[in-house]
């Protein structure tokens, strides 16, 4: 089994309070979720309005797809989400059998 597992750190600097930071990172986790069958969650950062941090996670058994799926899932965000990445990191941990 191959588990990947992403963080995004954003910089929102638009927003101005904290309901506006969760209707922006709400909205993305649930684009995200939706379109790639991923699981998504705020993992950090939860009281500054202007950063969010968000994890995703994707299992299964050909690390390939997998990496390409968090690497389709960064160039979502980077393109759609009205925030700046300002950092992206993916992890691939291989469990034996």
């Amino acid at each position: 089994m191959v588990v990947g597992i992403c963080r995004i750190k954003l910089r929102l600097s638009d927003n101005h309070s904290l309901k506006g930071k969760r209707k922006v990172v709400k909205s993305l986790m649930g684009q995200v979720n939706s379109r790639f069958k991923v699981a998504v969650s705020e993992v950090a950062l939860h009281d500054v309005w202007q950063e969010a941090a968000i994890g995703i996670s994707a299992v299964g058994n050909d690390q390939s797809v997998i990496n390409s799926v968090l690497d389709k899932v960064i160039d979502f965000v980077e393109r759609t989400c009205p925030a700046e990445i300002t950092q992206s990191d993916i992890e691939i941990i291989h469990l034996g059998e």
